[in-house]
C-alpha cells in the first residue's frame, strides 16, 4: 500500500476528508491492484458542500457576477484543461482502464465544451410578450435555478462532468458533482483545475462515496433546485424517489442497446470500421454503444467475412501503452455480467463467432472482443446492455422490418444507419425511436448539439446552446404602463 494515493474531496473551496475519516479503495483494473484511496462521504458531508452551494448562489457571489465574468471563468478552466490534458488522461486511463489516447484526447477535447458556454454566458435573454391586455408591458426574464446536483458514472466522466456543469455555470447556478465510487480520481484532479480558474469557493463541489448515503443525501436534499444523473436505470429510479423530497427538476441520461442497420447498399467498408468504433471503442463502455448490428441479408456474410478478422487482430493490453487497441473492464462485476450474457446467448441458440473469454495468460479485468450470432430477437442478449465488447448481430429482409426490430427495445438512446440512398436515411432516422441517430458514421459528438434519449433511456437533453434554458427558469414581469390609476375590483366594467 506504500504507493497508493490518497484524495480528498472539495467542499466550500477546500480540500477535506470525509466528516468520520472513512476512506474506500480504488483498483487499477488492468493489474487489479489498488491503486488509490478516496473519501466515502457522509450525509453530513453532502449537507456541508449543499450548503456551500447555496451560499455562493443566493449571496450572489456567483449567481450576480457579469455573465461576462462567469464566462471568463470557465474560458480559464478550458485552457487549463487543454494543458493538463496528458495528466489527467492518465489518471483516468489508470483508474478506469480505458485507453490513454482517448482519455488524454477526450480530456483535451472537452475544453471546447467550456470554451462553448463561456461564449454562450452572455446569450441568454427572455422576451417580449405581445399581450391581449391595453398598457401592459410585459416580458420575461430567465434566472438561474440554485444548486444543481451533477451525478456521473466512471465511464467518459470529464465529459459529462463539461455537458452538465458547463452550461449550469454559464446560467449563474453552482454545482455539486458527485463522482463515481468507481473511479472518482480524474474529477479530484479536476477539482485542482477548478481553484487554478478563478472560480469562487462553493460554486463547484465535488463529494466522493457510494449511493446510499451519498447519492442519496444529495439528490433528495432540500435546497438542491435539479438533478442532472447519467447512468443505470435502476439508479434513476432511486434519484426520482429522492426527488419527491425536494421537488427538484431531473433530467436522466441512462443506458442504451443502440441498433447499427447496415442496408445492402452500404459501403461496407465504412459501415465495418464504424460498428468497430461503436461497440470495441472504449471497450463497449459507451452508453451509445452500437451492440445491435441489423445486417441485410444480402450482406451479411460479406460484412461478417470482413469483420470477424478485424475484431481477431485488436490489440488487448496495458491501456497507457500506445500500441494498445482495447483495455480491461472497469470493474469485476461488469467482467461477471459479460461473462453470464454471453453464456446465455450460448444457451438460447446464439453463435459465437469470435471471442466469447477472457485472454489467456493476462490479470485484470481484460475481455476478448466478441460478436454473437442471434437466431432471434427475443433472445435476453438483443436488449441486455452489456457495458462491454460483446456485439449481437442479428439479419433482415426489409426495411420496415428492421425498423421494428430496432424501436422492439425498452431502450431509445441511439441508433446508426449505414446506407447510400439518402431517401431511405431520413425515413428510417425518423422512423427509429432514438434521441441521436447517425447517418454513415457513429459516435461523433460537438458542444453545438444536443444529445439525450427516450424511452428507458431517459429525458432532457444535454450539450448544445438549449441546455442553458434548461438550467434556468423563465420568471414573467407584467409592468403597466399607464398613467391612471388601477380601476376599483369592486366596480366590474
Amino acid at each position: 500500500m506504500g504507493n497508493v494515493k490518497s484524495y480528498k474531496m472539495l467542499i466550500d473551496g477546500a480540500w477535506v476528508n470525509a466528516s468520520d475519516g472513512k476512506m474506500f479503495d480504488s483498483t487499477n483494473p488492468s493489474t487489479g491492484e489498488v491503486w488509490s484511496r478516496v473519501p466515502e462521504a457522509t450525509a453530513e458531508d453532502v449537507d456541508r458542500a449543499v450548503e456551500a452551494a447555496h451560499r455562493a448562489f443566493s449571496s450572489g457571489l456567483w449567481s450576480d457576477m457579469l455573465p461576462t465574468q462567469r464566462g471568463a471563468c470557465l474560458r480559464k478552466l478550458a485552457e487549463l484543461l487543454a494543458e493538463r490534458s496528458e495528466s489527467l488522461g492518465r489518471t483516468e486511463s489508470i483508474d478506469t482502464g480505458k485507453m490513454l489516447k482517448e482519455t488524454r484526447w477526450q480530456a483535451k477535447y472537452i475544453a471546447e465544451f467550456f470554451q462553448f458556454y463561456a461564449g454562450c454566458a452572455d446569450k441568454i435573454s427572455g422576451d417580449v410578450l405581445p399581450i391581449d391586455k391595453p398598457d401592459m408591458f410585459v416580458f420575461t426574464n430567465r434566472e438561474p435555478l440554485g444548486v444543481v446536483a451533477a451525478v456521473v458514472p466512471w465511464n467518459s466522466q470529464l465529459f459529462l462532468v463539461a455537458v452538465k456543469i458547463g452550461p449550469a455555470l454559464a446560467a449563474g447556478n453552482t454545482v455539486v458533482l458527485k463522482a463515481s465510487e468507481h473511479a472518482s480520481a480524474a474529477m479530484l484532479e479536476f477539482g485542482k483545475l477548478v481553484e487554478q480558474a478563478g472560480f469562487p469557493p462553493g460554486v463547484i463541489n465535488i463529494v466522493t462515496g457510494h449511493g446510499d448515503p451519498c447519492g442519496r443525501a444529495l439528490t433528495s436534499h432540500p435546497k438542491v433546485a435539479r438533478i442532472s444523473f447519467t447512468g443505470g436505470s435502476n439508479a434513476a429510479k432511486y434519484v426520482l424517489h429522492n426527488s419527491a423530497e425536494n421537488f427538484a427538476e431531473v433530467s436522466l441520461e441512462l443506458g442504451g442497446k443502440s441498433p447499427f442497420i447496415v442496408f445492402d447498399d452500404a459501403d461496407i467498408e465504412s459501415a465495418v470500421n464504424g460498428s468497430i468504433a461503436g461497440i470495441f471503442g472504449a471497450t463497449g463502455q459507451s452508453c451509445v454503444a452500437g451492440s445491435r448490428l441489423y445486417l441485410h441479408e444480402n450482406i451479411a456474410d460479406e460484412f461478417l467475412a470482413r469483420i470477424i478478422p478485424l475484431a481477431k487482430a485488436i490489440v488487448i493490453g496495458d491501456p497507457l501503452l500506445e500500441e494498445t487497441q482495447m483495455g480491461p473492464l472497469c470493474t469485476t462485476g461488469q467482467m461477471s455480467c459479460v461473462e453470464k450474457e454471453v453464456a446465455r446467448a450460448i444457451s438460447e441458440g446464439g453463435t459465437v463467432l469470435c471471442g466469447g473469454k477472457r485472454p489467456e495468460g493476462r490479470a485484470g479485468n481484460y475481455y476478448e472482443p466478441t460478436i454473437v450470432e442471434c437466431p432471434r430477437q427475443d433472445m435476453h442478449i438483443v436488449d441486455t446492455e452489456m457495458f462491454g465488447p460483446v456485439l449481437s448481430v442479428l439479419r433482415f429482409k426489409e426495411e420496415a422490418e428492421v425498423i421494428d426490430l430496432a424501436n422492439d427495445t425498452v431502450h431509445g438512446l441511439a441508433a446508426g444507419i449505414f446506407t447510400k440512398d439518402s431517401a431511405r436515411s431520413l425515413r428510417v432516422a425518423k422512423a427509429v425511436r432514438a434521441g441521436i441517430v447517425w447517418v454513415n458514421t457513429y459516435r461523433v459528438v460537438s458542444p453545438i448539439a444536443e444529445f439525450g434519449g427516450v424511452k428507458g433511456s431517459g429525458y432532457g437533453r444535454e450539450s448544445g446552446f438549449q441546455a442553458m434554458y434548461d438550467y434556468t427558469r423563465p420568471k414573467t414581469i407584467w409592468m403597466n404602463t399607464s398613467s391612471e390609476p388601477m380601476a376599483n375590483p369592486f366596480v366590474m366594467r
